[in-house]
């Protein structure tokens, strides 16, 4: 499944900050392709994706992962938090 491919959410100030904007940062596959991510995102996440940003982080080369900052549409959010009644 490629939904697999998503190794976890990124949780720091600066994605906390663009979570507002509707931009949503997780670390990938290093393989991964933008029309790819793209395509994972909206059909797992069943929203619409404006932009995809992509780099990899300087640093540990035994990371085997590429951060991605994906931006959906106006309105749009992902839910990465379940709520607990």
């Amino acid at each position: 499944m490629l939904i697999d491919f998503v190794k976890n959410f990124v949780l720091t100030e600066k994605s906390v900050r663009l979570v507002e904007n509707d931009q949503y940062t997780f670390d990938v596959d290093i393989k991964l392709t933008k029309p790819q991510i793209k395509k994972i995102v909206e059909d797992f996440f069943q929203v619409q994706v404006r932009a995809v940003n992509t780099h990899r982080l300087p640093g540990n080369s035994k990371k085997r992962y590429k951060r991605v900052i994906i931006t959906v549409k106006k309105g749009s959010s992902i839910n990465l938090f379940e709520e607990k009644n």
